[in-house]
């Protein structure tokens, strides 16, 4: 299935898609793509509804982040082999891990802010996981079975914040609207391989990022065993997995997100998401 949240911002409603495309509220079966409810049994039931009989919501509705009242935003960095040899660092012998904030969560098409003073905007899609049944210390071989779904993420990043303003990479990671999610929640059963993803990220029409899952270093069920070793995974709680070559900082030279761009962006099986950004000052 493909779920995904409409509606205003604060306001979002549960829906999923139909085989036409089209937006079906679910709202009368499910009260949220959030917490406890997206558990993984939880929402295989809705594969039995009648979808034809489910309200029909006008296409031109808001699509809003696919998952609400997220826990946890965890981001893993340097994921990618060909994305850590493009940037000049060594691939790292455990997984990089960071946070990006929930108030950086908002919409696969809503309007991505730079923040004031930033030179350094930059783009990186990336494959999200989503938890749906809780755990600590997770056996890699059953890691999956604690998977919701799959979704697409933007992990926008403010280069100089994250790696020439001292401390960790957080404070250049988290800036409000920093990480657009969706458009939908993906249930795995729709995903045959993970592992086996083509990604793409383009800014004005160049297309920058043209990757496949299939480079990551840590693959999904051991990082989520990995994770679960320092932290409990609660459902609603949200993994980026790092992305591939592409991103502004590797380019020669670097190039950066202004004011008035546009980008467009997707993973196979996934869907798409597009933003345009604009100037923290303009606001």
């Amino acid at each position: 299935m493909k779920l995904l949240r409409y509606g205003d911002p604060g306001q979002e409603k549960p829906g999923l898609l139909d085989t036409e495309g089209n937006i079906r509220d679910v709202s009368a079966h499910l009260p949220d793509l959030a917490k406890q409810y997206i558990d993984p049994d939880n929402l295989a039931k809705l594969a039995g509804i009648e979808i034809d009989s489910l309200p029909r919501v006008d296409q031109s509705v808001r699509i809003g982040p696919c998952v609400g009242s997220i826990g946890k935003f965890i981001c893993i960095g340097l994921n990618y082999s060909d994305h850590a040899a493009e940037t000049g660092a060594e691939l790292p012998p455990e997984p990089v891990v960071f946070s990006k904030w929930t108030s950086s969560v908002c919409g696969p098409n809503d309007d991505v802010i730079i923040p004031r003073g930033s030179q350094k905007t930059d783009w990186e899609v990336e494959l999200g996981v989503v938890i749906g049944r809780g755990g600590s210390y997770i056996e890699e071989a059953e890691a999956l079975n604690h998977v919701a779904g799959y979704c697409v993420i933007n992990d926008i990043s403010e280069r100089e914040f994250q790696l020439e303003r001292s401390g960790s990479w957080d404070k250049g990671k988290g800036c409000d609207t920093f990480g657009p999610l969706g458009p939908w929640l993906v249930t795995p059963e729709e995903i045959q391989n993970p592992h086996d993803l083509d990604l793409w990220l383009e800014v004005d029409g160049y297309r920058y990022q043209d990757g496949n899952t299939r480079t990551m270093v840590y693959q999904i069920p051991f990082l989520i065993s990995y994770l679960s070793r320092f932290m409990s995974l609660q459902p609603g709680d949200v993994i980026s997995t790092g992305t591939p070559p592409g991103v502004g900082l590797g380019q020669k030279p670097p190039a950066y997100l202004q004011p008035g761009q546009t980008m467009r962006l997707g993973i196979s099986g996934l869907g798409e998401q597009q933003q345009v950004t604009r100037s923290a000052d303009l606001i």
